[in-house]
């Protein structure tokens, strides 16, 4: 009796799979309309998401995030550069975003990721606009030098939402990163102590530090598609569904961006403020997941 239903199942399934494939958009939409995802999710929840903080030993601060199967390593290197004359009292931060071929089988090996340049500029610019991190607390001698940060973000995994793992992923980074301690050279240059061998030397900065971060963003990317609005995507449901919206609050819940890259889909006031009070939601959760993070490093 077992066999026949096992047999059963498997047409099902078969047949379920055949019409994903042949009819895509008729398969999202009889979700739609039941309000759930295929993976069983209401359509305002957010998959599964973890931090696990300092992936990467050789760096001054690391982080590895997950949104469902999207995932993104975050690493910090820290480098003593003489400040701009406009700016003597700030330091600065470099933010490369990488998409190896591995990440996606959209991605060809020997040249860029059409994504890439685009999720760079708007990280630069949200963390920047954000005010998550003071410039001037980058500072060691004013006009002489300060911090330049490097931070580079690598997708493993691209699964959709590739923004909102990306600023977790650089978000978490920041929150684990120390400051290093220098010291002057011999030819009264600040240099890493470690690097140099100037563990003897009087150092600039006492001790290794952690950085003061304030405002801190996250976000929301959300499929607009007719009357509905499904929260954080997969690749297949972003190529489907082409009208995407990506909210970024601070942990103030204050409005920092919204990004609409297109779409057929107007995005009408109304769906705008959905989109923002979903977001506010997931604002909580992150911060949760973050500061739960945080607590097992400290743990540990």
């Amino acid at each position: 009796m077992g066999l026949p239903n096992a047999n059963g199942d498997l047409s099902t399934e078969v047949e379920v799979d055949a019409f994903r494939r042949l009819f895509p958009l008729h398969f999202y939409e009889k979700h739609l309309l039941e309000s759930i995802s295929p993976d069983a999710r209401p359509l305002g929840r957010a998959r599964e998401t973890t931090i696990a903080l300092g992936a990467v030993a050789s760096a001054n601060g690391s982080a590895l995030a997950k949104i469902g199967s999207t995932t993104m390593l975050a690493a910090i290197k820290m480098k003593v550069m003489t400040p701009s004359l406009e700016t003597p009292d700030e330091g600065c931060i470099v933010i490369d975003f990488h998409m190896p071929p591995i990440c996606s089988p959209i991605v060809r090996p020997g040249g860029p990721a059409e994504a890439a340049p685009v999720v760079a500029k708007q990280l630069s610019d949200t963390i920047l606009s954000s005010g998550m991190i003071n410039l001037k607390e980058l500072s060691l001698v004013s006009g002489k030098a300060a911090w330049m940060a490097y931070l580079d973000i690598y997708c493993l995994d691209a699964d959709g939402a590739l923004f909102d793992t990306a600023l977790l992923s650089a978000v978490a980074a920041f929150s684990h990163l120390e400051i290093p301690v220098v010291s002057l050279n011999d030819d009264g240059k600040i240099v890493l102590s470690e690097e140099q061998g100037l563990s003897d030397r009087e150092p600039v900065n006492k001790e290794k530090r952690k950085i003061n971060l304030s405002s801190v963003p996250f976000s929301l990317t959300c499929v607009l598609h007719k009357n509905y609005i499904l929260a954080d995507p997969t690749a297949e449901e972003e190529s489907i569904m082409d009208t995407i919206l990506t909210v970024v609050l601070d942990s103030s819940s204050q409005l920092v961006s919204l990004h609409k890259p297109g779409g057929t889909v107007l995005a009408y006031t109304s769906a705008i403020q959905d989109c923002i009070a979903l977001t506010r939601q997931r604002v909580k959760e992150l911060q949760k997941i973050l500061e739960e993070a945080i607590s097992g490093m400290e743990v540990d």
